[in-house]
């Protein structure tokens, strides 16, 4: 049993979804958004990094499970502007998971939606409506905190395959290995963990 928190950030909403994977079954715990309410960047920053502190404390306290972090990679938007202060708001949420010694990994878009929807390049639309599929949700939760659930979804999904590869690893030619804090896979295991 793992939880796993998810988060996709942002510089007024940043949305989390927590969930429990164990073995083959996710099970939704909580999801929601956190708002900054200031038009200064810095109050902003202290407001994400202490919503996801208080979040993340919360379960770690009643769950007494071990809990892993996700979160969304940012793309390069067109707005140069834009872009920075998604990054500084990813920032903030990565420092509140690291103080609270979460794991982090980091995630793309389409990693994200190919992982939920099947298809890299999924609306929003169908995102939401695969995490309700996928958890039995009957309640579509807000879009920051579905794209949250996503996250942490995909994580779910890469892990459990991590893990189902590493425990083949005698069947295959070479192991996985790590680097840089990162698992990367020959391109002869990534075929056999499609198969």
């Amino acid at each position: 049993m793992t939880i796993i928190i998810g988060i996709d950030p942002g510089s007024r909403m940043t949305g989390y979804g927590i969930i429990d994977a164990t073995a083959d079954k996710l099970t939704y715990l909580d999801a929601g958004t956190i708002r900054t309410d200031s038009s200064d960047m810095p109050n902003r920053i202290a407001q994400i990094f202490g919503g996801i502190s208080r979040i993340v404390q919360h379960h770690q306290k009643y769950s007494n499970q071990p809990m892993h972090a996700a979160i969304e990679q940012v793309f390069m938007a067109s707005n140069p502007d834009s872009a920075l202060k998604l990054g500084q708001a990813r920032g903030a949420a990565i420092a509140a998971l690291t103080a609270l010694n979460l794991s982090v990994s980091e995630y793309t878009a389409r990693q994200i939606k190919q992982a939920v929807c099947g298809y890299g390049a999924a609306e929003k639309e169908q995102i939401s409506a695969m995490v309700c599929r996928i958890l039995s949700l009957e309640i579509v939760p807000q879009a920051d905190a579905a794209d949250g659930l996503a996250c942490a979804i995909c994580h779910a999904h890469s892990s459990h395959s991590m893990h189902k590869l590493l425990g083949n690893t005698a069947l295959l030619g070479r192991s996985a290995s790590k680097k840089k804090g990162r698992w990367r896979l020959s391109e002869e295991d990534a075929l056999h963990l499609k198969t």
